[in-house]
């Protein structure tokens, strides 16, 4: 699949690292460093700008290096980049560390998978078929 990009930053554009990757890196545009501090989150600029066709979309993932090395996530994750979104690609990134985290231009500091979504057309009812779960959450199927 093809998509139009705009790359306003001086690295190269994402790609996958491996032939079986899902997502692509995004790197930080930075003119410098920017050092979160712990619980901090900023907003890092990618200087990409991406054209989705219609039924598709990014998201934006934390990249795992980094949150097991360094507690480096993303607040909104996964972040959503819809199909008829045109602006640049900024990443919320949130230390969850006991340490400050420098982030230098040039980073990768996320992962950003395509995918397919469907849209939805409610059908309003007066009930639900009954399951096997029924109404059960957060944890009613048990520890183990």
């Amino acid at each position: 699949m093809k998509v139009k990009i705009v790359n306003h930053s001086p690295f190269d554009l994402p790609a996958y690292a491996t032939p079986f990757s899902a997502g692509m890196d995004l790197r930080a545009h930075l003119e410098q460093a920017v050092t979160l501090s712990p619980l901090e989150r900023t907003l890092v600029p990618t200087g990409l700008h991406i054209e989705l066709p219609a039924g598709f979309e990014a998201q934006i993932r934390p990249r795992s290096g980094l949150a097991a090395k360094h507690g480096i996530s993303i607040v909104n994750a996964p972040g959503t980049i819809d199909a008829d979104y045109r602006g640049e690609i900024k990443v919320i990134l949130v230390n969850l560390s006991n340490e400050p985290f420098t982030i230098e231009p040039g980073e990768r500091i996320a992962q950003m998978v395509v995918a397919r979504h469907e849209t939805v057309e409610w059908e309003p009812v007066e009930a639900l078929e009954e399951s096997q779960r029924g109404s059960g959450g957060f944890g009613s199927t048990g520890k183990k």
